[in-house]
């Protein structure tokens, strides 16, 4: 490239792009005839390796294999289509590494298929914009089999080992729009996410529920538990039916704590928009509170407050999660402010909502996990490709964003961790 620059070939490029309205991509664009012939020479020079001998070089007379002419062939690429002359040998034992038989497309184009559809785009989207942008046509089809290509790979991810114990899981859902026969239902699409003992946040799973809460949960548990997970401290959640009862009959121990912050928000939604913030004011006493009974005597003093008496149905709200609730108070500060909230998967789910929201449904449970996966994996690449930009630079001037979910570590672990090693010393310190 350095000596293109320097011999002013790329400038000549450039005048003719201004001047006579050269084209750069599409179909007789400057890229995709500089790709053409940048692999027809590479052709050609794997076929000279293989015979032996340069073309029209009198020492390959008398070979026992020597060149046949050349195929046509149409070759898919992030520049637009690009037609190839790919040569032959008469034994037929030449196979070409550069472009292999049978391939259709660049690889690049490839994970530029599976990288629009992490963003969000359909199927049909991301035909239309390499047919306008490229110049490249491609099937619906060919398109499809491109993304579900990684199919092996998200069940391998599904399935692959965990950890014999995890202090912390956090649950959350998405709601989602999954085709089922002639009719468009809504599902939930629920992450769960690991905190190890190094306090490291790990994606264990994603399910799509289509049974009922308890048999689904029972499920999830029972796949956790083969996949290595013999115990579970804590597990944070959003009041999930059945979720608690399969638990339980999994690992006995566990504590279920309700979400605070989703079990305010439930209460908040029978409170008008005006009252909203004298009433979370009101209500900041009992989930602050230093023991349960404390909590309790706090709850009824709201009940029985001008804010209780007109909104009864918020009083209901936190009385029918109570004992989901409390577990969360026989905690330390160092505990509570890590498992009061599910908010470290709920920021990942509110960058997988942008996603998803521009799709009218989807045709599968399975191509729901497929998209949350490649999406997930999209946003941590994203974000590892800005903070390497900003390598070597001071502390001050780098935003890059950190790690969303995987791979991010929980702030204050350390303390954390100690606290629920005095908590369950019996099950926590045979692992430290």
């Amino acid at each position: 490239m350095a000596e293109l620059v320097d011999a002013g070939l790329l400038d000549r490029v450039m005048d003719r792009v201004d001047q006579d309205g050269l084209a750069l991509t599409g179909e007789g664009g400057f890229l995709p005839e500089l790709v053409k012939a940048v692999l027809e020479r590479g052709l050609q020079a794997e076929l000279a390796d293989h015979l032996g001998y340069e073309k029209g070089d009198p020492a390959g007379r008398g070979s026992p294999n020597s060149r046949n002419g050349a195929s046509p062939k149409t070759l898919a690429t992030e520049v637009g289509q690009v037609p190839l002359a790919v040569p032959r040998d008469r034994a037929g034992t030449f196979e070409p590494r550069l472009v292999p038989k049978g391939s259709r497309r660049a690889g690049g184009l490839d994970e530029m298929i599976i990288s629009l559809y992490a963003g969000g785009m359909t199927v049909r989207d991301i035909q239309h914009h390499l047919a306008r942008t490229l110049g490249t046509e491609l099937s619906h089809e060919t398109i499809a089999n491109v993304t579900d290509a990684v199919l092996e790979e998200v069940k391998a991810w599904q399935s692959r080992p965990l950890e014999e114990i995890y202090p912390i899981v956090y649950l959350d859902a998405l709601v989602v729009k999954v085709r089922d026969g002639h009719q468009v239902r809504n599902r939930s699409a629920h992450l769960a996410v690991g905190v190890d003992l190094d306090g490291v946040k790990h994606v264990l799973g994603i399910w799509v529920q289509a049974a009922e809460g308890a048999k689904f949960w029972a499920g999830v548990c029972a796949e956790l538990r083969n996949r290595g997970i013999r115990d579970v401290l804590i597990v944070c959640c959003d009041g999930l039916s059945g979720l608690p009862e399969a638990i339980e009959a999994t690992w006995p121990h566990t504590t279920v704590q309700t979400c605070t912050v989703h079990l305010i928000r439930a209460a908040m939604r029978f409170v008008a928009y005006g009252d909203r913030k004298k009433v979370a004011a009101a209500l900041k006493s009992i989930y602050t509170a230093p023991t349960a009974e404390t909590a309790q005597t706090e709850l009824r003093a709201f009940a029985e407050s001008e804010w209780g008496r007109k909104y009864p149905a918020a009083v209901a709200t936190w009385e029918n999660a109570w004992e989901r609730f409390i577990p969360f108070l026989a905690f330390p500060p160092e505990v509570r402010k890590i498992i009061y909230t599910t908010n470290s998967i709920e920021s990942l789910n509110y960058q997988l909502r942008k996603i998803i929201k521009n799709r009218g449904h989807f045709p599968s449970d399975d191509a729901v996990i497929k998209l949350l996966w490649l999406a997930i994996r999209d946003i941590e690449d994203k974000r590892a490709r800005q903070r390497d930009q900003e390598r070597g630079l001071p502390s001050s001037k780098r935003k890059a964003p950190g790690k969303l979910v995987e791979g991010g570590i929980v702030p204050g672990w350390k303390q954390a961790l100690g606290a629920l090693a005095v908590h369950y010393p019996d099950r926590l310190n045979t692992y430290l």
